[in-house]
């Protein structure tokens, strides 16, 4: 099963790729010149991404997105061509430890973590950075390769402590189904993404 197109490189750092479960919330999200639409704007979401690189670009490529919302998947993959697909998510608060859950039965996905937010990082890391600090994505659709640029501010981030953790993805040869190496929390950013720009 291929995942990367052959047109993109993997990316790694000292030697070892890397793939990352981000699980967040998007929130008014719109395109340009349009309000956001809470119903449409506001919806949790999981993408599983991995690292690469194009003419010494390094940025993201999504092996899977899923969101919440019916309309808001539907929406997103139109204007964006990006894999997106429904599944069952919530957030709840519970005080001191939150949770986060998603099911997906078509696929057979889950996630379901608690977690305790800990001390921001203040000096982060090479590879906190390397992770963390790109700009752009790449998309393959109709057999060309797209770069979408994107840009905000350096992500704060804190520590965060799994007191419970259940996944179940496998895509291809890929699952994610064992203790993760390194976990991060963030408040998030805002972020800017311009048209994609087609490199093939």
């Amino acid at each position: 099963m291929k995942l990367i197109p052959k047109e993109i490189s993997v990316d790694t750092f000292n030697g070892e790729s890397w793939i990352s479960l981000v699980a967040f919330k998007m929130e008014r999200i719109r395109p340009r010149n349009l309000p956001s639409v809470s119903m449409i704007s506001d919806f949790y979401e999981i993408n599983i991404r991995t690292y690469v690189t194009k003419d010494d670009k390094p940025g993201v490529y999504f092996l899977s997105i899923e969101a919440e919302k019916e309309i808001s998947c539907f929406i997103a993959k139109l204007l964006s061509g990006l894999p997106y697909t429904k599944t069952s998510m919530q957030f709840q608060s519970n005080g001191n430890s939150p949770m986060y859950y998603s099911i997906n039965t078509n696929k057979g996905f889950q996630l379901k973590a608690n977690f305790t937010i800990g001390e921001s990082i203040r000096d982060k890391s090479v590879l906190d950075n390397w992770l963390t600090e790109r700009y752009c994505l790449y998309l393959e659709k109709d057999q060309k390769v797209f770069r979408y640029e994107t840009h905000h501010k350096p992500w704060d981030l804190n520590v965060v402590k799994i007191s419970k953790l259940k996944t179940n993805y496998r895509i291809g040869n890929i699952s994610l189904n064992e203790k993760p190496a390194l976990t991060h929390f963030s408040t998030g950013v805002k972020v800017v993404a311009w048209s994609r720009e087609c490199l093939k």
